[in-house]
């Protein structure tokens, strides 16, 4: 009998130490509701024409130099409004830099930039997942569009953090990868308790 008790006191004990470890280890997936970018802010969206290594880097190169040029116009400002305002009236010199990118690598293709509500897929960044929607972006379209895109947020500049540039596919690969690992632990808690009370009544 004391036996038994013993072993029924070790079985909770370790109960509540695997759903204590469980918690922990599910903290990152709800963090993933957390907002980092903020509701007012302006992204940056760039297609690339194709994803041909020179178009690639292009797209890169581009990236850039629109990203700097765009955090200095910015840094200053502490209101979405104002970021939008000085943006918008600007897109010509954003024109110019994007002309003189090409230019520097001798590519002669067609763009398109503006400051438009645009559509953006499901984006995953570390342990947050931002929804698809329509958000505020300068929108630069190099060419037919048809490559890899790459994004960042201009205002607050966020530029720095490294997002995936995939239209995607790879996040939900993410998202799903995620769900079978949280259902695996839960099957694993499952499992060991099943276990250790199946030798406890026998």
């Amino acid at each position: 009998m004391l036996l038994k008790r013993t072993q029924l006191y070790l079985m909770l004990c370790l109960t509540v130490l695997i759903l204590s470890w469980e918690g922990n280890y599910l903290v990152p997936a709800q963090a993933a509701n957390s907002e980092v970018i903020p509701e007012e802010s302006i992204r940056l969206r760039i297609l690339s024409n194709s994803n041909s290594p020179i178009d690639q880097t292009l797209k890169l190169n581009v990236r850039d130099a629109v990203n700097t040029q765009v955090t200095e116009w910015v840094q200053h400002f502490d209101e979405f409004e104002e970021a939008h305002e000085y943006i918008g009236q600007n897109i010509e010199k954003l024109e110019e830099t994007i002309a003189s990118e090409l230019e520097k690598v001798g590519k002669n293709i067609s763009f398109d930039v503006g400051l438009e509500e645009t559509s953006f897929p499901t984006k995953r960044y570390g342990n947050r997942l931002y929804p698809e929607g329509q958000y505020e972006a300068v929108k630069i379209t190099l060419g037919d569009g048809q490559g890899d895109n790459w994004w960042c947020v201009l205002f607050p500049p966020l530029c720095f953090l490294d997002f995936s540039n995939d239209e995607g596919k790879a996040d939900q690969a993410e998202i799903e990868a995620a769900e079978e690992e949280e259902v695996e632990v839960k099957f694993f808690v499952v499992e060991v308790i099943t276990n250790l009370w199946g030798k406890v009544t026998s």
